[in-house]
């Protein structure tokens, strides 16, 4: 598929991200990243699909050194940020979801090109509490070995 993230796991190659984070969801125990309520679990699913649909096909890099990354309108993230502010109280603030794991990627990479994410209060404050967990530390785009030193913090 040529395509990342792929992840090798169980004797198979998956990628596309929420195909990967269901798998491991529904496949290793542990924290779960899906709440048990049909209702809070499909508004997490809805906000994951919000971020993988609409707001990381416009952050692709060939597509921002195509148009150009002033060129790209973010829309998508007003939408996103009136959906996450009617569900924080609920749904993120105490329990560390899919979304959330969406979220961060995406909210790095506004910040790279420039992106005034201070519009976006809601989406600002949920960023910055979930870059103290230690997983989101240690993942971060500046930790990995194959970062670019232009894109390095």
């Amino acid at each position: 598929m040529q395509q990342v993230p792929a992840v090798q796991i169980d004797g198979i190659t998956l990628s596309q991200s929420l195909a990967v984070i269901q798998y491991i969801e529904e496949t290793r125990t542990g924290h779960r990243l899906l709440p048990a309520d049909p209702k809070k679990r499909a508004q997490v699913r809805m906000i994951s699909d919000l971020i993988a649909s609409g707001i990381q096909p416009v952050q692709n890099l060939y597509v921002l050194q195509k148009i150009g990354a002033e060129k790209v309108q973010w829309p998508i993230l007003k939408e996103t940020e009136g959906n996450l502010g009617i569900l924080e109280l609920t749904m993120f603030t105490f329990y560390l979801s899919m979304a959330d794991i969406c979220l961060v990627p995406q909210v790095y990479n506004a910040e790279r090109f420039k992106v005034d994410v201070d519009q976006f209060p809601t989406i600002k404050r949920l960023n910055q509490t979930l870059l103290k967990v230690d997983a989101f530390k240690e993942s971060h785009p500046s930790c990995q070995l194959d970062t670019p030193a232009e894109i390095c913090t």
